[in-house]
């Protein structure tokens, strides 16, 4: 099937195609770098923040469609981008930008994407494509452009349709750093003493998440994924992050494992995004895939505890399987008992975990907001909080009530049920 309602295509000028998993093709003009970019196809509907979207290492093998039909007015500068590259594997967009018009702007998109190698396709109806992806789910997909989009439609549908699926895909080694490093408060506006000293496993870490911590005085490691429990200590922390990061969380059992360490240690713990996922998996809960995900900045979630909602940032195209009750057992019994803390206001997807007998919670969102809303800056607040009022290991009066009384003092929603 074709679907191509307004046909941009200029005679003599190179063709593109975009091909869906199941045979839809629309067409367009090259954008980018020319050739054939594989992935998943999904949609986010973010009105600003293209820079940091493809920057952001959540989108790892996957064509992003911008429901936005303008994108590249502001161009492209060297403060914004959320990661060390370009992440996404091809762009889809509607309308490009002929040139860019801001006073930051120090060179257009279409120049970034060529320097780095993405492939993108313009022209397109992407509010056809995003219907088709709400209605049919997220899928396998491929850009195709120059030589590459005149070669027969049979052919690049079976070459989509034998590129790897996303389910069961281990991606979060392939993003990360391999050499540690460390976020200084000092470099980002704080003239306090160090408050307190966090390791961050690099599961596809935003650049915005350290600085958020930094700007509230806490001195961040950030530590490859593939960081042990020693890799932790050693850098003697008051708590633990995990961060976002693509792929499967099914494939993330070394990073479970080593959750279910810091647990059993009771270190404070906050993740968000697939360390959402890993917390889930620690504490005995599955995961599962989600039709079409959640990815954009304007996405409502209901906090249970505080009865407020919350417009955040998100991207996850997976969700943890917990009970939505307020209060539940872990599956791995000596964690103790668990809520879901956060709700989609959309589908009910569990956004959020919270921790009574351990001193650690999660969310699915992403409340560094790099471009998106604050609303949710408070869990950056919430952890040092809890990191406060959690004894060291060992020390005296640590015992299990001490480590989480901070956790139910935060607002659990069994307290509020006793109001």
């Amino acid at each position: 099937m074709t679907n191509s309602p307004v046909d941009l295509d200029p005679v003599n000028q190179p063709k593109a195609v975009l091909v869906l998993e199941d045979g839809t093709l629309f067409h367009g003009q090259p954008y980018g770098a020319i050739g054939t970019a594989l992935g998943e196809a999904v949609f986010a509907t973010g009105m600003t923040g293209y820079q940091e979207t493809i920057t952001d290492p959540s989108y790892a093998r996957q064509l992003v469609v911008q429901t936005a039909p303008h994108i590249g007015n502001t161009g492209v500068n060297d403060e914004d981008a959320e990661s060390r590259k370009i992440w996404v594997s091809g762009y889809i967009v509607r309308d490009a930008a002929r040139r860019p018009s801001n006073w930051r702007a120090q060179r257009s998109l279409d120049e970034e994407l060529i320097a780095q190698g993405i492939i993108g396709i313009q022209g397109v109806d992407t509010r056809a494509v995003t219907r088709h992806l709400r209605e049919r789910g997220a899928m396998r997909a491929a850009i195709f452009s120059g030589a590459a989009a005149e070669r027969p439609v049979d052919e690049l549908l079976a070459q989509v349709r034998a590129s790897a699926p996303m389910e069961g895909a281990k991606l979060a080694e392939e993003v990360s750093v391999h050499e540690a490093y460390v976020v200084e408060p000092a470099e980002h506006g704080w003239t306090g003493p160090v408050k307190h000293t966090v390791a961050a496993l690099d599961l596809g870490i935003k650049a915005m998440t350290p600085q958020r911590f930094a700007e509230r005085g806490v001195r961040v490691h950030v530590l490859p994924a593939s960081a042990t429990l020693a890799d932790i200590r050693a850098v003697a922390p008051d708590g633990v992050f995990m961060s976002n990061g693509p792929g499967d969380p099914a494939t993330a059992d070394d990073q479970v494992r080593v959750l279910r360490e810091v647990l059993d240690a009771k270190l404070p713990f906050f993740g968000i995004c697939f360390g959402n996922q890993i917390l889930g998996r620690a504490l005995g809960f599955g995961t599962y895939k989600l039709r079409y995900g959640h990815r954009g900045i304007n996405q409502p979630v209901l906090d249970r505890a505080t009865g407020k909602v919350e417009i955040t940032s998100q991207n996850h195209g997976f969700a943890v399987d917990a009970p939505k009750e307020r209060i539940s057992d872990a599956p791995e019994a000596r964690f103790g008992r668990v809520e879901v803390s956060h709700i989609s206001l959309n589908d009910n997807v569990v956004e959020g975990l919270r921790c009574l007998d351990v001193p650690a919670f999660s969310v699915q969102y992403h409340p560094e907001a790099a471009a998106g809303p604050h609303d949710s800056a408070y869990l950056f607040d919430r952890f040092i909080e809890l990191m406060s009022s959690t004894p060291k290991p060992g020390a005296e009066g640590a015992d299990q009530d001490s480590t989480h009384g901070e956790m139910q003092a935060a607002g659990s929603t069994q307290d509020k049920d006793a109001k």
